[in-house]
């Protein structure tokens, strides 16, 4: 058993019963953006890798240290799909959707992948939610989308969900604070870990992202506020989210070192967390980054979501979601004789959608039973002499031990029994 083939680590198999699931959140999410007039977008699991160091940012975790990139045949550099936003701009820029009517709202549900540390709800494959909102600069926009965000956890019935908000203001204003920043680090860079001083150089906003326990309490305590040095149009942005988000009955907090890990957000960033303080959710405004890819002029908006991490928070409410996955009925040839009897009258009960099976290993009629309560049938039918010559069958639910007639003629009421 040595030479076995594991999964690589860092990924994990979906099983049958973990995959309704899975059907039933994507059906939730699909049908959740349906409401806000969103729509699906597929974008390839792999793009140029210039995509994604343009942009994600140069100086991200992800560009730096966690991306899997490799050289095509024709020695072209190629990543996997490391996060959701870029694929979706470079759709975007690519098909000129800033042509149609605007705004443009879109979603996907994609699989990403990232060289991180395996632990708890962080894979290296994770599958991501995303909803990315192009042509609108609009406040009212940033509150719908973060609205949006709390809703999913709030429906799945999450308690004591909270919302982080900031904003990072514009390019000039942002400018005049990692100066403010830089200021404040470099008496005290000495303290800093090793990412921390590098990112003094290249962008101080970045330190108050970082994960080190000693960075953050420096830079928690005594750090400036970026709130303090935005501008009048950025603070009045800022100000009419947070009008919006109490409108829309989300409970949220102004949080002034929430930055999120990526370079190209301006404006409004925000979180949701759970009670254990685990990042469920984040996202924000990206106004430049569309022309920063090649396109036109165009503000947008959006965020993403881990679904193993919503899966990780619902715990064992997962149970709750998981339908009945049995199968409806059961066929048993009461002899071998019967068997083409059988499998002609499955193939009819399928076409009516019954979930139904058959004995493929020319069990007994014995093991037939033993394997129909094994597999926890809802219902078993036995298919011999008499079923054949008056073509009716008698059904019996497993559950309650009650028995049915049905007579295979009469389609309507084989359907009725099953709804």
């Amino acid at each position: 058993m040595d030479n076995i083939i594991k999964s690589p680590k860092g990924t994990k198999d979906c099983l049958p019963w973990e995959t309704y699931i899975w059907q039933y959140i994507e059906e939730f999410l699909r049908n959740k953006s349906s409401v806000y007039g969103i729509k699906e977008i597929r974008t390839p699991i792999f793009e140029y890798t210039d995509l994604f160091l343009r942009g994600v940012g140069y100086t991200t975790d992800i560009v730096q240290k966690e991306m899997y990139t490799f050289k095509d045949k024709g020695n072209r550099s190629i990543t996997l799909k490391a996060e959701g936003t870029a694929p979706t701009i470079r759709s975007f820029i690519e098909h000129s959707m800033y042509s149609n009517s605007q705004p443009t709202k879109l979603f996907y549900i994609t699989p990403v992948f990232r060289y991180e540390n395996v632990q708890k709800g962080r894979l290296r494959q994770h599958h991501q939610f995303g909803v990315e909102v192009f042509g609108t600069d609009s406040p009212a926009s940033d509150a719908e989308i973060i609205s949006m965000a709390y809703s999913i956890y709030t429906d799945f019935k999450l308690k004591n969900i909270k919302v982080y908000i900031n904003s990072l203001g514009c390019d000039k204003c942002r400018s005049t604070y990692n100066e403010k920043l830089r200021e404040f680090l470099k008496n005290i860079r000495h303290e800093l870990c090793s990412i921390c001083n590098e990112r003094l150089k290249k962008n101080p906003l970045r330190i108050l992202d970082c994960k080190n326990e000693k960075c953050k309490n420096i830079v928690s305590k005594d750090a400036p506020s970026i709130l303090d040095y935005i501008c009048d149009a950025c603070s009045e942005h800022f100000e009419s989210v947070q009008s919006y988000l109490k409108l829309f009955n989300v409970d949220f907090e102004v949080k002034s070192n929430i930055v999120r890990g990526l370079d190209y957000y301006t404006k409004t960033v925000f979180e949701v967390v759970d009670e254990s303080n685990m990042t469920l959710c984040g996202g924000g405004r990206y106004n430049k980054l569309i022309e920063e890819l090649g396109g036109k002029n165009c503000p947008a908006v959006g965020f993403g979501m881990g679904i193993e991490r919503l899966l990780l928070a619902l715990g064992d409410n997962l149970y709750d979601y998981v339908k009945d996955i049995r199968i409806d009925l059961f066929l048993i040839n009461h002899t071998e004789e019967y068997k083409m009897n059988v499998l002609e009258i499955c193939n009819r009960l399928r076409k009516f959608d019954i979930k139904c099976d058959v004995d493929y290993l020319n069990r007994s009629f014995k093991q037939q039973m033993k394997y129909a309560n094994k597999i926890k049938a809802k219902n078993i039918v036995v298919i011999g002499k008499d079923e054949i010559s008056n073509n009716v069958i008698r059904i019996k639910n497993m559950d309650t031990g009650e028995i049915t007639n049905l007579n295979l003629n009469h389609d309507t009421e084989i359907q009725k029994y099953f709804l």
